[in-house]
């Protein structure tokens, strides 16, 4: 689980990043509402990553994080080549990507149901 507590917030901040310079690039230029799509999604799961990695991980907690991160870059990576360059990535992966997150989200109430408790402090 060491891996996954340093993965997990560099990959948030890096999405963070992404999210932001996707949404300037759209508002810049041609890419509108996909891109700002896009940038949403990317920032959105980037806080609920950081969230998420600020939490003492099991597995469950891990890959539920990694899928949340690998369905919002999926997502955003289509919209924004349809976005820029008019083509998508390849056939409905805006679709997996949205089904990756929604699983990604259902292991993450799960992995916090399961999770050990806290302690008081």
């Amino acid at each position: 689980m060491l891996l996954a507590q340093r993965l997990l917030p560099i990959l948030a901040a890096l999405m963070g990043a992404a999210g932001v310079a996707l949404a300037a690039a759209g508002q810049h230029t041609a890419g509108g509402d996909f891109a700002r799509t896009g940038a949403i999604f990317l920032i959105l799961h980037a806080a609920a990553l950081l969230a998420t990695s600020a939490h003492n991980l099991t597995r469950c907690l891990a890959l539920a994080g990694f899928a949340l991160a690998a369905g919002a870059i999926l997502f955003a990576a289509d919209l924004s080549a349809r976005a820029f360059f008019d083509v998508r990535l390849f056939p409905f992966a805006v679709a997996i990507g949205g089904a990756v997150m929604i699983a990604g989200w259902i292991a993450l109430a799960i992995g916090f149901a399961c999770a050990p408790r806290r302690s008081a402090v």
